[in-house]
């Protein structure tokens, strides 16, 4: 808006008049509102085609334009993008952790608890398998040679934040490992990161993702699973495979989402993540230089480094998350200035990882051509 006052204050500097002035600006208005109508269109058909439904928050130039299709809760007729609905993120939620982590490193810089990215996690788990090869830096990028499995099967039963960090202790001591530094992508590895956090600050994740995260940001509508109020919902899960829609539903049971605290039961909307991820390199959470620093440590192997790849040169940034037994997709890709991208959150799928970035990515290419990656 300052633009456009300086344009016209310009304009009639010159001479020019005000009629001519405010056409200019009408003609911008009326170009942008063109261009959010053929992105709303093309987006709905592109999900439309490929029987999939969900909210995708799509960024053009910083400017944030949800289009959702569909409905979140098909009995009861919720659609979609209904200021109800909060998503969850799965595995988007990782990035947000290993922030985290990024923080009490900068704060503990100079005390008795400063620690880094080669610290051994030896000093919070004394009794865990490897803990005395195993860093920081290692269960950031997911090298810890940690390979547990089933974190995702239901248990059943509601953990506690610190119950959930003892089960996962148990279960890798009782597992086979890999060697420390090999890559495995495993939910134990941010979970014991949850665990780093709790005796660090003497407070629960979920007291710091509130206090680090939510408040600085003014977050409305992200919150952990166990703290969704009454006047909001989680979506119901539905499988597609180019047949009917809204099949086999599910949805995400508050036990599963005890089990990954840090990894994956933080619940959100398109536009409130896109704002996480600015505040990752505007100073909010984190400045660009602590940004680079979580995913560039050097215990990375792949592109994979503190919960987003980087590609294209550092020139995008994304992630992609589901949870096992349930039918959501979610992925994020945005350039690494936050520019251009989107946040796509699924609640319908045929369960299939690269037919649903298929579906972002198209989207991808009709907002920038050339400009993002397929996978």
């Amino acid at each position: 808006m300052k633009h456009k006052i300086i344009t016209l204050a310009a304009a009639l500097t010159l001479g020019l008049t005000a009629p001519l002035a405010t056409s200019a600006v009408q003609t911008e208005a009326a170009s942008s509102t063109s261009s959010q109508n053929d992105m709303y269109t093309f987006v709905r058909n592109t999900l439309q085609q490929h029987h999939m439904r969900g909210s995708v928050a799509v960024i053009k130039n910083g400017q944030v334009q949800t289009v959702s299709y569909g409905y979140a809760w098909y009995g009861k007729r919720i659609g979609n993008g209904d200021d109800s609905v909060v998503y969850p993120t799965a595995s988007l939620q990782k990035v947000i952790t290993g922030a985290m982590i990024i923080q009490l490193i900068n704060e503990n810089l100079h005390t008795d608890n400063a620690f880094s990215q080669y610290t051994k996690i030896s000093r919070w788990y004394p009794n865990l398998k490897n803990a005395d090869q195993i860093s920081v830096g290692n269960l950031l990028t997911h090298t810890s040679g940690i390979t547990v499995t089933n974190t995702e099967i239901n248990r059943g039963y509601n953990y506690s934040e610190n119950n959930a960090v003892n089960w996962i202790v148990n279960k890798i001591n009782n597992s086979p490992s890999a060697p420390v530094g090999t890559y495995k992508y495993n939910n134990a590895n941010y979970i014991l990161l949850v665990g780093i956090i709790r005796q660090l600050t003497g407070q629960s994740y979920e007291a710091n993702f509130q206090n680090r995260i939510v408040n600085k940001l003014g977050l409305k509508s992200t919150y952990l699973y166990q703290n969704i109020p009454s006047g909001m919902t989680d979506p119901i899960s539905y499988y597609s495979n180019g047949g009917k829609n809204y099949q086999n539903s599910s949805y995400v049971k508050r036990s599963l989402a005890s089990q990954i605290p840090g990894a994956g039961n933080l619940f959100s909307t398109p536009e409130e993540y896109y704002k996480i991820q600015v505040g990752l390199t505007d100073g909010t959470i984190l400045n660009k230089d602590d940004f680079n620093y979580l995913t560039h440590l050097n215990s990375k192997i792949t592109d994979y480094s503190g919960g987003m790849y980087l590609k294209n040169n550092d020139s995008l940034k994304l992630a992609y998350g589901s949870l096992s037994g349930n039918h959501f997709g979610t992925w994020v890709q945005l350039t690494t200035d936050n520019q251009n991208g989107i946040v796509m959150f699924l609640n319908q799928t045929d369960d299939n990882e690269n037919d649903e970035k298929d579906v972002g990515y198209a989207i991808l290419q009709h907002l920038k051509p050339n400009t993002f990656v397929s996978r």
